[in-house]
């Protein structure tokens, strides 16, 4: 069983939104993995990927290190690993400034986990001014 609460933060003049993935048996957390599987093959041919296809690499990578039994504090500091400007749709950084997600997963057959990951600044955002002359 998968269920993820993410919460996100942009720009400052921007409302945060919220997304859930819930896939309460093996069969739809099978899809789930499948989905993520298919946005890396489209990173693999190097396509820029949009803000949803984020969500759902971030999503992946933390079930993965949460069933691994990694810490919390590991899992943020190496989740700006995950993706890099080169790899995703302009715009996406700036509308993903602060992911909070709230995950509840199976570790193992007879147990649940449950945390709440917090990823800040998850992609760099470019340092550029516009001016008018």
């Amino acid at each position: 069983m998968i269920g993820i609460k993410a919460v996100i933060k942009g720009e400052d003049d921007t409302p945060p939104f919220t997304r859930l993935f819930e896939y309460p048996d093996r069969s739809d957390e099978l899809i789930f993995f499948e989905a993520v599987q298919m946005i890396k093959q489209r990173l693999s041919k190097n396509l820029k990927i949009n803000i949803n296809e984020c969500l759902m690499v971030y999503c992946g990578y933390i079930i993965e290190r949460v069933r691994a039994n990694e810490s919390v504090k590991s899992i943020e500091d190496n989740a700006n690993k995950v993706l890099s400007l080169d790899q995703v749709m302009i715009g996406v950084p700036e509308s993903l400034k602060k992911i909070t997600l709230i995950v509840k997963t199976d570790v193992d057959d007879n147990s649940t986990r449950k945390e709440t990951i917090n990823i800040d600044s998850p992609l760099p955002t470019c340092k550029y001014i516009l001016s008018a002359w």
